[in-house]
């Protein structure tokens, strides 16, 4: 089977032609994973906009097309899949939109794919699933940050999600605040990497939120908060000094990387999980996936006969951000989804896993 998948929640333009081989044990040939990124139209903004985002999704789609056919040979395609939420309702139409035109000009089913999911399913491209289940799922990135519990593929529960701000929205704010521009996630990494932990000139303590509550709900608002009443109280020559702005970076990466780690690993402990599974843009960052690793493996036993180590699964870097690969995968474990009636995909930008 090869399927088509096209991926336009934000703004990223996203066109992927992946093959299937197997039922059983599944394995993917990426034929070709195409990817617009609008960062730099949107990095004056501080974040995306949206009117300009759609307008480049509908100028960058049929070029994505055709670069993404040409790759892969003109392969015949199957089916259709398409992200139809949750995003940005104008961005995820013209995605939507491309794929209806598409279905209809070579007669092809689509199937309609959920954003989180997919961010989930990113960690089965190169790896069988089998024996994982139940694993605790931590979907991180500039609009999401959630744990699910995943019985099994297409079964999920909500068990907690962010209370106001996303982690990489987080990131985002505190990187303005800075001055260091958008993306802030990477930005913000490059800077605390750079941070001499023994030099703590400025004695930066920044809180970790709703850290020690019992819930399994996040809340960043406040720590970008703490972040802005920090960077006020100094004088402009210590706001501009590459000192504190590296030491600010540092404690504010390592406040985020602190509370999505005590929450995830409480969640797994608590719901007696065989995997810890991450996803999201937020995933790539470098120190987030060794320091969950290490803790993963130090503080996690399952409680199930007999008791071994919670296995711990991140995505490639590559597959963490915005791509239509993992649409693909996921539109595989949900053939049965497929459909001619193109009035039933429709936009859903509050999708819920």
């Amino acid at each position: 089977m090869i399927i088509l998948a096209i991926e336009t929640s934000c703004d990223d333009t996203c066109i992927a032609i992946i093959k299937t081989k197997g039922k059983q044990n599944p394995q993917f040939e990426i034929l070709s994973n195409i990817i617009f990124s609008q960062v730099k139209l949107h990095a004056k903004y501080g974040g995306v906009y949206p009117t300009i985002a759609k307008r480049e999704h509908q100028k960058n789609l049929p070029l994505a097309f055709k670069k993404a056919l040409t790759k892969a040979k003109n392969s015949q395609i199957d089916l259709i899949a398409v992200t139809v939420g949750p995003g940005l309702e104008p961005c995820l139409w013209q995605g939507i939109n491309f794929a209806k035109d598409l279905a209809k000009r070579f007669d092809l089913p689509i199937i309609p794919v959920n954003h989180i999911e997919a961010h989930i399913l990113a960690n089965f491209i190169y790896f069988n699933f089998q024996e994982i289940f139940p694993a605790m799922c931590l979907v991180v990135s500039g609009g999401h940050t959630g744990l699910i519990l995943m019985k099994n593929i297409g079964k999920y529960k909500l068990i907690g999600e962010t209370r106001d701000d996303a982690a990489g929205e987080c990131f985002d704010k505190v990187a303005r605040i800075l001055g260091l521009g958008y993306p802030g996630g990477p930005k913000i990494a490059v800077k605390a990497a750079e941070y001499e932990i023994l030099n703590t000139e400025y004695k930066i303590n920044l809180p970790r939120p709703m850290i020690y509550q019992k819930n399994c709900d996040f809340s960043f608002s406040g720590l970008k908060t703490a972040v802005l009443y920090d960077f006020k109280k100094h004088s402009l020559k210590d706001r501009k000094s590459k000192v504190y702005i590296k030491e600010m970076c540092f404690e504010t990466q390592q406040a985020i990387i602190d509370v999505l780690i005590k929450k995830t690993i409480k969640a797994a402990k608590d719901y007696k999980v065989k995997s810890v599974i991450l996803g999201g843009g937020v995933s790539a960052n470098t120190e987030l996936k060794k320091q969950f690793e290490k803790r993963v493996k130090k503080d996690c036993v399952t409680l199930v006969a007999p008791p071994s180590h919670i296995k711990f699964h991140v995505p490639d870097s590559k597959f963490c951000t915005d791509n239509a690969v993992m649409v693909g995968i996921t539109a595989f474990y949900h053939k049965n989804k497929a459909t001619f009636n193109l009035e039933k995909i429709n936009a859903d930008a509050n999708l819920k896993i």
